[in-house]
This record gives C-alpha cells, sequence and structure tokens, in this order.
C-alpha cells in the first residue's frame, strides 16, 4: 500500500542506532485454538484462545558500518479473553551461540510465580515480520517444546488472513472516463486510486441490481445524484458506461459529464459496501471536492455502512463539517462516544505529535487541542468587526 523506505528513513530522527519495536492486536478468530497441557496429556484442554497479538524489535547490527537487521524477537501471543491467561510462542537471539536462535514458548497464567518456559535452539531466523523459520514449525510438530502442533504456521496464517482484510484508498483518485472496459472477476478492493471502482460495482452486480441501488441510494441520500447506473454498451462487447441523474428533470449523462465530487467520492462508497463484513477500511481524505453539505452527508454514510456492515473505518480528513456531523451523531445518540476514537497530529520541536482527543457522551471535544480547525466565533467576530470599520470609512 506504502512505501516508508529504508530503517534509515522510519526511525526516530534518522537515528540507526535505536530499536523499531511495534505490535499489533486482534480478536474475532474463526475459530478459537484449543490448547492442552503437555505436562496432562493431550485431552485435557487447557485454554481456548480468541485474541491474538503480534510482536517484533529489529535493530541495525553495527550501524555505521553495516545495513543489515536483526531481530531482536519476534512473538505470537494468544489470550483467553474469558480468563485473561496467555501462552506465547517466540524466537529470538541464542544468547550462547554468535549466529543462533532460540525458539520458545512460556504460558503466563495470571500468578506470574505460575509462569513456566521451554526452549530449543535452531540455526534459523525468522521469515519476513511474521513467520518463523520451517525449524521452528517442524520443532514444534515434534512436540519438542509442545504442544505437538503447526500453531506458529497456524498464527502466520490467521495474521495473513488479517491484513489481507485491510483496503486503503489513498487521497488523489483516477479521472473518470466515458467508457470502462472489465474483463471480468472480482477485485479485492477498488484499488489505491479508485481505478477498479466500476469493476467491483459490476463484479458485485452479477447477480442482480442490489449493489448498484445500494450504491444510488447512498449517493442520493447526500443530495449528490437522483440516479446511477452502470451498463454495458452493447451485449458481449466488455465496455461499461456510468450515467448519472442529478435531479428527476436532468437527463442521465456519463460520470465524466457531472461535478467531479461525484466521480471523487463514488470510490469511497463502493469500497464501503464491497469489502467483506468485519473489514479494516483506511481512507484519506475521503471529502476532497465535495462541497460542506456533502461532507457531513458522508460523515453520516460512513456511520450508516460501518454499523451495518461490521467495518473499523479509519479516516484521515482535513473537514472539519466531517468531524461536526459525527460529533452530533454521537450527541443525538446515533452513535455511541465509545466507538468514534478521534486523534490529532501536530509538529512541536522537530517532532510529531499524537493527541487522543477526548469525545464524551454529549458529542463534546473535551481537550480541544490549539490551532485545531480555528477559533469559529473569533472568525466571525472579526468578520463583522471588519465590515462595520469599512461601513463607518466609508460614511465618513
Amino acid at each position: 500500500m506504502i512505501n516508508l523506505g529504508g530503517f534509515g528513513d522510519v526511525i526516530h530522527r534518522n537515528d540507526k542506532s535505536l530499536k523499531l519495536e511495534w505490535r499489533l492486536s486482534w480478536d474475532g478468530l474463526e475459530q478459537p485454538w484449543s490448547a492442552s497441557n503437555p505436562d496432562k496429556g493431550d485431552d485435557e484442554i487447557q485454554f481456548d484462545y480468541k485474541e491474538v497479538s503480534i510482536q517484533s524489535m529489529v535493530k541495525m547490527e553495527n550501524p555505521e558500518e553495516s545495513k543489515s537487521l536483526k531481530t531482536q524477537y519476534l512473538r505470537y501471543t494468544m489470550m483467553d479473553v474469558d480468563t485473561g491467561e496467555e501462552m506465547t510462542f517466540g524466537i529470538e537471539p541464542n544468547p550462547e551461540q554468535q549466529n543462533g536462535f532460540r525458539f520458545t514458548r512460556a504460558e503466563k497464567p495470571i500468578a506470574p510465580s505460575d509462569e513456566s518456559q521451554w526452549h530449543v535452539d535452531i540455526n534459523e531466523g525468522p521469515i519476513k515480520t511474521h513467520l518463523f523459520p520451517s525449524q521452528a514449525g517442524f520443532q514444534m510438530a515434534l512436540g519438542a517444546i509442545g504442544p505437538p502442533s503447526d500453531w506458529p504456521g497456524l498464527m502466520a496464517v490467521d495474521y495473513e488472513k488479517l491484513l489481507g482484510r485491510v483496503s486503503y484508498l489513498g487521497p488523489l483518485r483516477d479521472y473518470p472516463q466515458r467508457e470502462y472496459t472489465w474483463p471480468g472477476g472480482r477485485p479485492a478492493d477498488v484499488g489505491a486510486r479508485g481505478e477498479l471502482t466500476i469493476n467491483a460495482i459490476l463484479a458485485a452486480s452479477e447477480k442482480g441490481k442490489t449493489f448498484q441501488e445500494v450504491v444510488a441510494r447512498q449517493l442520493k441520500k447526500m443530495g449528490l445524484i437522483h440516479s446511477f447506473s452502470v451498463a454495458e454498451v452493447a451485449k458481449g462487447s466488455n465496455i461499461y458506461q456510468a450515467k448519472i441523474s442529478v435531479d428527476k428533470k436532468s437527463p442521465k449523462v456519463l460520470l465524466t459529464d457531472v461535478g467531479f465530487g461525484v466521480s471523487q467520492v463514488l470510490p469511497v462508497i463502493v469500497l464501503l459496501n464491497h469489502v467483506p463484513e468485519g473489514s479494516t477500511v483506511i481512507l484519506e481524505q475521503p471529502e476532497i471536492h465535495l462541497h460542506p453539505e456533502v461532507q457531513s452527508g458522508l460523515a453520516d454514510a460512513i456511520v450508516e455502512i460501518a454499523e451495518t456492515r461490521d467495518l473499523q473505518v479509519i479516516v484521515e480528513s482535513h473537514s472539519e463539517h466531517l468531524l461536526r456531523r459525527l460529533q452530533r451523531r454521537v450527541a443525538d445518540e446515533t452513535i455511541p462516544a465509545d466507538l468514534v476514537k478521534l486523534y490529532f497530529v501536530s509538529q512541536e520541536s522537530g517532532e510529531a505529535r499524537l493527541t487522543d482527543i477526548g469525545l464524551n457522551e454529549y458529542g463534546e471535544i473535551e481537550n480541544w487541542p490549539d490551532h485545531f480547525f480555528g477559533d469559529e466565533m473569533e472568525e466571525i467576530a472579526a468578520t463583522r468587526k471588519a465590515a462595520i470599520k469599512r461601513k463607518m470609512k466609508a460614511e465618513e
């Protein structure tokens, strides 16, 4: 989705002597994993794991001389959300062998004094950022550190499935076209620039026009259009046109012949309806080229679709209108405040600062950051004062 560059580009202040650590947690596993206690036999179930996290740390070996990175640890932790008990599988450098690694399994019950751990020495390190080496999986399969299973592989697969449910739409979307070709097939999303939007519509509409009707209804609710449809120019041509009517009396015209905002927000609406339920959708400036009233309507559309389809939507925006509508929907109890998280990114002394903005149950922001959207009342008052001064000057 994005290219962050090399280690020196990512690390804080480009200081290659620092370590880079990250952690990601998720729940809602399709099938919770059950574990047996290796000391008591395979028949006795010990945990039912429903939540997983992956954690890793890397650093550069001899940063002044080398460009190679070395893993300090890679860990998967499974947690029983009912009891709080955990089990961790990890790999880290072997303190007793210069280029070797150690694969470990640790149980961490609630009482730290009960912690127990197994480990086995291996030659291989982790693969990419999330895969244990095959040798580690082999040791697990033999039950060398129990239980006998391929859990490291299963955890990596679940992690890949998680990332497969993340879709991204960038702030710069493709220009609309007069004609589109669709060779068939269903795209995973609409593309980073929305270039696969029409493909996604057609793929979802193969069994009927329900998907197009849903998209049209939401665009109409935002006040952008009256009708919307995508149809083949001639049967068997694989050439399609997207047509829109702005109101009841206007004729249907091509997507290229209406306001630019329609073509820019269409990928947003299609993506939110196209991804599988339970997905995470990342949107950069979804309000681009939309006038204020429609920006507010877009906030309502995001809330409605996210709630209906169980989506996690991450929005990067400069829109005060979008924010104000979210505040209003919290205040009127359309959405609970604990389902909305707000963050403000600022620069202070050359460092990026992330401020967690508090939103209470009445839709009020409790710690409004400086220079966030400016002072609305101050702007109105200043404008009024300036107008009065000009009128007085003109009268003189």
